[in-house]
């Protein structure tokens, strides 16, 4: 089987990180890169989920998030803080207070 050179611009410090990656397992980065090509010549696809979340997953995340908050501050026994107050705080952060 013939070789072909392939070369692409990356950033410098992921190109590190991956290099140290690689590595620690006992490949070149040359042998990772031949085995991702392999994995999407095989499967035909991208070998891994590449998506942006809908409006619809973001939201349901952020409802999550808020939900888990109010019952670890309701364990501490922090009680809610008023709405103004929240909004003061957020303004003494923009103004840079």
């Amino acid at each position: 089987m013939s070789q072909a050179a392939i070369s692409f611009r990356g950033d410098e410090s992921l190109k590190r990180s991956f290099d140290s990656i690689c590595d620690q397992l006992g490949l070149s980065n040359s042998t990772a890169y031949t085995l991702f090509m392999k994995a999407v010549v095989r499967e035909r696809r991208i070998p891994f989920e590449v998506k942006i979340d809908s409006d619809e997953e973001i939201r349901n995340k952020a409802i999550q998030a808020v939900a888990r908050m109010r019952a670890t501050t309701a364990e501490s026994g922090v009680t809610d803080m008023p709405l103004d107050e929240i909004n003061a705080i957020i303004e003494d952060v923009r103004d840079g207070r």
